[in-house]
């Protein structure tokens, strides 16, 4: 398990670009300019894990730009496996939109779009991403609000072959981020700021039943539906220009 105590840098490294860690090693914070991105990366390796992260996004006008978490696989690309978490900033006053998707041998389009029902500028926020055997679940301040379950049985490919790391970045995506790439990115406002703390990953126990490995409860799965109802503005599974609609849409 890492553990939120101690540096953030005891479990994360700056892989790029423009990063800090602050001097008490509690925040690290990622930059964007014109000319570079910035990004991190876990030390360790997973096959299963839970990792939760607390994350400040970038504030006032940040259209164009993308912070990300998420677990990505180590082997070659044209097969990866990823689950993200990526957050679409914003003109001014407008709300970011979280934009979660899952690739599994190198195919994604598994693409779900929510609101956030707080401004996640002004505090930090704890993002979560569950993966096991069972499921892949994602959770907001400990809402869960998607759910990607194992239907390897029933032809669903599903990410149980390769060890992922987890990753974090903050880069310019004006082509598409904000509002279909309509709104660029104002360089005038950079550098962009995004803060991160409090990491931890905790990897499963060797006999596969950790406390993270148990299936949601009854109040579990009553929040995820009341947030998917309130907060979810694009489904891949509601999607009436793709067909057919893909098979795990359709399973409980």
């Amino acid at each position: 398990m890492a553990s939120a105590e101690g540096r953030i840098d005891d479990h994360l490294q700056l892989n790029g670009g423009f990063g800090n860690v602050s001097e008490d090693g509690q925040i690290l914070s990622l930059l964007l300019n014109g000319s570079s991105g910035s990004g991190f990366r876990s030390k360790d390796t997973y096959m299963y894990a839970r990792a939760d992260l607390q994350i400040k996004l970038v504030p006032n006008n940040s259209a164009g730009t993308v912070t990300a978490f998420y677990f990505m696989s180590v082997g070659a690309w044209d097969i990866h496996d990823e689950i993200d978490m990526e957050f679409l900033g914003n003109s001014t006053g407008e709300p970011y939109t979280l934009h979660t998707n899952i690739y599994v041998n190198g195919t994604g389009r598994r693409v779900e779009h929510f609101r956030l029902w707080f401004d996640p500028t002004t505090d930090f926020h704890t993002y979560s991403i569950v993966w096991t055997y069972n499921h892949i679940l994602m959770l907001v301040d400990g809402t869960p609000i998607r759910e990607f379950r194992n239907h390897a049985n029933r032809d669903v490919l599903y990410l149980s072959k390769q060890p992922m790391r987890l990753f974090g970045s903050l880069w310019n995506a004006d082509d598409w981020a904000t509002q279909g790439g309509r709104i660029k990115t104002d360089w005038s406002a950079a550098p962009f700021i995004a803060q991160f703390r409090n990491y931890t990953a905790t990897t499963s126990s060797p006999d596969g039943y950790g406390y993270y490995d148990q299936e949601m409860d009854g109040m579990a799965k009553k929040k995820m539906k009341e947030a998917r109802d309130r907060y979810m503005i694009y489904t891949y599974c509601a999607d009436l220009a793709r067909s057919p609609t893909p098979p795990e849409c359709s399973m409980p």
